[in-house]
Order: structure tokens, then sequence, then C-alpha cells
């Protein structure tokens, strides 16, 4: 029988851990790793049947390589502790392991942005590599933005993933300061440029390519807000990475 293993990366998500890890409970192996969470995240999934694994935090990319290096399923799936796997999703994923003639699968997301799901705006289907055979796929090493890279075909299911990415304005604000850092961090290891003009234009482009180019006005309010955090989150992300270039410059610079 074709086993399989969920893989999911935690900090300080007791308000989400719960519901993430009973979502995930069909497949034969859950593995938490954890990484130094001060609140109930590590009991609340062990409670629930999860293996918990405290570690540190290496970068989104190389925590997932960790679990994946961990599992012993013929397959492995990806969740983030924000998101759920429907029973309808549970049971295409079963079903696409056994028969499956690729390595990996996509998975389409449908994402909450402030207490409401969103359709448009480049936020639906959101198609996310997760599903693979262990042994075929890795992420990339990326601290933020890690992607999983799978050797040969890769297929596409149907269901999707449930997103609560943002609950309300509060994580939008916190995510969009944390996620800006990181992604600069990632930028300056690509060797990318930064400037003020840049962070200008390209919060500017941001805000029309998902309010007019993905048609985000069609969601109303919401996907004008989703819109401006997208162009302060770009623009925050751009402003980050010069002023690394910046100190680096002026450190290199000291006698």
């Amino acid at each position: 029988m074709t086993s399989l293993s969920i893989v999911i990366v935690a900090k300080n998500e007791a308000l989400n851990i719960v519901d993430c890890v009973r979502s995930a409970r069909f497949a034969d192996e859950v593995i938490v790793l954890d990484s130094g969470s001060t609140d109930d995240t590590v009991a609340l999934a062990r409670a629930e049947g999860a293996t918990v694994v405290s570690t540190d935090w290496p970068g989104y990319g190389p925590q997932n390589n960790r679990g994946i290096d961990m599992a012993r399923g013929d397959w492995f799936f990806s969740l983030d502790a924000d998101e759920r796997i429907s029973e309808a999703l549970a049971r295409e994923i079963r079903a696409a392991m056994v028969n499956a003639t690729v390595n990996g699968f996509r998975v389409p997301r449908i994402s909450m942005f402030c207490g409401r799901f969103m359709k448009h705006g480049g936020w639906r289907p959101d198609y996310t590599r997760r599903l693979a055979r262990r042994g075929k796929a890795r992420f990339t090493e990326h601290y933020l933005h890690a992607n999983l890279a799978v050797q040969g075909p890769v297929g596409t299911l149907r269901e999707s993933i449930v997103h609560y990415s943002y609950r309300n304005m509060d994580s939008v604000l916190e995510k969009l300061n944390r996620y800006s850092s990181a992604s600069a961090r990632d930028m300056t290891a690509n060797h990318r440029k930064g400037s003020l003009g840049r962070a200008i234009g390209h919060g500017l482009w941001a805000f029309l390519r998902t309010y007019v180019l993905r048609l985000g006005f069609l969601d109303g309010r919401w996907g004008f807000m989703l819109a401006v955090s997208n162009a302060e989150g770009t623009y925050y992300r751009y402003v980050k990475l010069w002023l690394l270039q910046r100190e680096a410059a002026d450190g290199s610079q000291e006698p």
C-alpha cells in the first residue's frame, strides 16, 4: 500500500495547529517541525497524534527539507500550519498517489484575506507544488519564497488547500513586515538591486497587477485592500533590500 507523510512547519501556531493536524490525520504519518514556539503549539500538536520535532529556523525551504528527510512515507505532502486539507482533497490525494504516472502534483489554494476567501487578484487558483514522491523532490533553499522542485513531470489536482492566510488586519500588518524582511534577505542572496525608485515602481505595478490585470476589483472592497497590501509589501521589500545594501556598503568602507 502506498504510504503518505505530511510535513508541517510551525512556530507559535496554537491558533491553527489543532485544525491543521486534524485535517492531516488521514496520512500514515504527520510530522510537525517546531522552531521554538513559546505558546502551546507543541503540546497541542502532540495531543493530536503528530510527531513533533523541535528545531531552529534555517528558513522555509531548508526546514521543509528537514521534514522530508525525516519522513518515512512513499510520498510526502508539505502543509503550512495555517492551511487545511479538506476531506475531498484527502480522497483525491490518496487516489492520485495510487494511480500516479508523475513524480509530483500541484494543488490549487483558496486563501482568506481579512475574513473573506478571495477569488481574484492572483489568489485563485494559486497553484502550488506540495505533493511528491519521496526522493524525487526537494524544496529550494530560499529563506522565504522556496518552492518544491520536482524531478520529472508534475500533475494537477482539482480540490483546493484551504488557506487561512490573513484572518484580520493585524495579521496582514504583522506578516507584511515579517515577509518583506525575509524576502529582502532572499533578494540580497540572489544579487538583486534595490533603490527607492525601484521600490516605488514595483509597488505601483503590484497594485495595478492585483487590482486591474488580475481582476481584483471583482472582489469589491476586499480586492482593493488586497491590492494596497500587495503594493505595500512590494514597496517595503525593495526598500529593505536597498537599506541592506547601503548598510553593507557603509560597513565595507569602515577603516
